[in-house]
């Protein structure tokens, strides 16, 4: 007896770990594809568990995506100024220099 372990205990080992880890892994897919479709989950007793949604939650939901529109627009307007700048910057100095002389002709 204590030969056969010997030699099939590593395999045993080995084969014990697989065994766990299908098991784990089986748990997880089937956790994911309940999570994607909707399905409730289990709690520790067996109760399903479902996502809750609360005036509160649905609240700060709302601010956030005004917050997050609000933020896209100040981006853009960003975005704008940092082109213009980026023209002032990168353009030739010699025309820039006769742009600024042409509104000062036409001021006076």
């Amino acid at each position: 007896m204590e030969h056969v372990l010997e030699a099939y205990g590593p395999m045993l080992a080995v084969m014990a770990m697989g065994i766990g880890l299908i098991g784990t892994l089986g748990w997880v897919f089937t956790t994911w594809l309940r999570i994607k479709h909707g399905y409730p989950l289990d709690g520790a007793w067996g109760q399903a568990v479902y996502p809750k949604k609360s005036e509160e939650a649905m609240e700060r939901v709302k601010l956030l995506s005004q917050e997050n529109a609000q933020l896209r627009a100040e981006l853009g307007s960003v975005k704008d100024r940092l082109a213009n700048v980026e023209r002032i910057v990168t353009d030739d100095s010699h025309r820039l220099t006769q742009e600024i002389e042409a509104l000062r002709v036409t001021r006076n």
